[in-house]
C-alpha cells in the first residue's frame, strides 16, 4: 500500500471509529519501516481534527468524539510499544500538563504520542494541573523541558504564571518551556517569555527537538 493510501485509510479509521483496523495500520507502518510521525501527523491526527470539526458543527456528538479519541489512544499505544526498546536513545525528559482550570486533553495526547516517538521521555501530569505541581515535578525528575497546553482563553494566563513562578524561584534557566493550545500564539509565547510555541503536534515535535539540541 502506498503512503498516500495508508494516510487516507488512517484518517478513515478515525472517522469510522474502527480501532481494530487502526491498530493494524499502525503495525503495518512499523513493519514496513515507515515513519510513524508522518502517518500520525498526516493521517490519524487529521482524522481527529475532522471529528473535532464535525463535533463543533453539531454533526457528531460527545460519544463519537470519545470513540475517536479511544481509537487514537490505541494507535499511539501501538507506536509507543515499538519505541520501548529504544530507551538508550533517550534525548531528554519533558513534563507535560494541561493547565489548571482546563480539562481538555485530546490534543495534548496527540502531541505527547508524537514526541515520544522521537525518544523524548514524557511525564504526563494530566489535566487541570496547578503551576506549583508542574514546577515541583519538573524539579523532582530533573526535566529538560516543560510543556503546557491551554484550550481556553481564561486558562491561558496559567502559562504566564508558570514563567513568573519559575523566575521567582530562580529556576527559569533550569528548564526550557513550550506552550500550545488553541488560543496560544507565537506572540503570546514571546510576550510571556516562553522558549517555544507549538502550533500543532508536528510543530511541537520539531520545537521540542530543537530546544533539546540547544
Amino acid at each position: 500500500m502506498s503512503r498516500e493510501a495508508l494516510i487516507q485509510e488512517a484518517i478513515d479509521t478515525i472517522l469510522k471509529y474502527d480501532k481494530e483496523r487502526a491498530v493494524q495500520i499502525a503495525r503495518q507502518v512499523l513493519s514496513e519501516g515507515l515513519d510513524p510521525v508522518d502517518i500520525l501527523t498526516n493521517g490519524f491526527s487529521v482524522g481527529i481534527r475532522q471529528v473535532g470539526d464535525l463535533f463543533g458543527r453539531g454533526e457528531v456528538f460527545l460519544p463519537e468524539l470519545m470513540l475517536s479519541a479511544d481509537v487514537m489512544k490505541s494507535v499511539t499505544g501501538a507506536f509507543e510499544g515499538a519505541m520501548d526498546g529504544k530507551a538508550a536513545q533517550k534525548k531528554g525528559k519533558m513534563i507535560f500538563a494541561t493547565v489548571e482550570g482546563d480539562v481538555h486533553d485530546i490534543g495534548k495526547g496527540i502531541v505527547i504520542s508524537l514526541i515520544k516517538t522521537q525518544g523524548i521521555e514524557i511525564i504526563d501530569l494530566g489535566r487541570d494541573v496547578p503551576v506549583s505541581k508542574i514546577i515541583e515535578k519538573a524539579v523532582e525528575v530533573d526535566a529538560d523541558l516543560i510543556g503546557t497546553s491551554a484550550l481556553l482563553t481564561t486558562t491561558l494566563v496559567e502559562q504566564k504564571k508558570l514563567e513568573e513562578e519559575l523566575k521567582k524561584h530562580g529556576l527559569r534557566n533550569k528548564f526550557k518551556t513550550m506552550v500550545g493550545g488553541a488560543p496560544a500564539t507565537q506572540r503570546w509565547a514571546d510576550r510571556i517569555g516562553a522558549d517555544a510555541y507549538g502550533e500543532d503536534a508536528a510543530d511541537a515535535v520539531n520545537k521540542a527537538l530543537a530546544l533539546l539540541n540547544e
